[in-house]
């Protein structure tokens, strides 16, 4: 039993049944109300307005900006993958580039001694590679690639850039030690081309340091020498054939005996980037000779 009213300390109760069948009734006249008519669509209505709409736009929202990174990340994978295949095109380009500024170096190098060749055209000539040299900036001694297998000789003159270089001071059977003009202690007896005035020219590290190499014991008596003057190996020379350019003459002074004549040269070849050379295979007794 259920109880409903509590009146003057008794209890008034309903049977079971009885509560049920209203209950059934009541259920029963909101279907009809419901179904029938329209009496609950307008607060139905708003609920879900207030409700409903509020979650759905949410959702649709959540969606498009998961939607929106989805295809950002798709677009930064897309990115990604089209920046590595940059990398390595830039990659393959540059390696290229770099072969051909090898090969546009090495072409240099060997039209620079194809001209050499022509100049001093009279001499038989071997072309050789460094492949080591001595400590320091500048080319003062070093090794090449050829020797006494490929017909060299020690004193043998080396060219190279239009210019002497020095000689062969050691020959090995495939290899040779070249001691070029700027090296300290190193003499090469020289005449100005326009005047054919004789001098010496001396090796000196120090000085070349400037960038110059040393002159002295030049007589002229007749004031002709002049700065830019080119000097070339004499006659006279023991060891050096002649004629072989060996620089340009860049201060000239007088000595304190006032007959001879001192200063720099330019030399004429670039003592710190050589490379390549030129050996030339006649030697001055086997010219003189003939």
């Amino acid at each position: 039993m259920s109880p409903i009213v509590k009146r003057k300390g008794r209890k008034f109760s309903v049977p079971d049944k009885y509560v049920l069948f209203a209950l059934t009734i009541c259920c029963s006249a909101m279907m009809l109300l419901t179904f029938g008519t329209s009496i609950f669509d307008k607060p139905f209505n708003n609920i879900v307005g207030y409700v409903m709409v509020p979650f759905e736009r949410g959702i649709g929202e959540a969606g498009a900006w998961i939607a929106g990174r989805s295809e950002e990340l798709v677009q930064i994978r897309s990115l990604l993958e089209e920046n590595e295949a940059l990398k390595e095109q830039v990659a393959l380009l540059t390696e290229e580039n770099t072969l051909l500024q090898q090969d546009k170096y090495e072409l240099n190098k060997l039209r620079q001694l194809f001209e050499l060749d022509e100049q001093y055209e009279s001499y038989n000539k071997v072309g050789a590679r460094i492949i080591l040299r001595d400590s320091g900036n500048w080319y003062s001694s070093f090794i090449i690639d050829k020797g006494s297998d490929d017909g060299l000789r020690e004193d043998m003159n080396v060219i190279a850039e239009g210019g002497l270089v020095g000689r062969l001071s050691n020959v090995g059977p495939n290899w040779s030690k070249v001691t070029a003009i700027i090296s300290d202690n190193a003499n090469v007896s020289g005449m100005t081309l326009a005047t054919e005035d004789n001098l010496i020219v001396s090796g000196n590290l120090q000085s070349m340091s400037e960038g110059v190499i040393l002159f002295s014991q030049l007589v002229d008596s007749k004031e002709a020498v002049q700065v830019g003057d080119k000097i070339v190996t004499s006659n006279i020379s023991d060891k050096f054939l002649p004629g072989i350019l060996i620089g340009y003459i860049m201060t000239i002074e007088p000595d304190n005996n006032n007959l001879t004549k001192s200063g720099t040269l330019i030399p004429a070849v670039d003592f710190e980037h050589l490379s390549e050379v030129l050996v030339i295979t006649d030697q001055k007794q086997t010219v003189e000779e003939e």
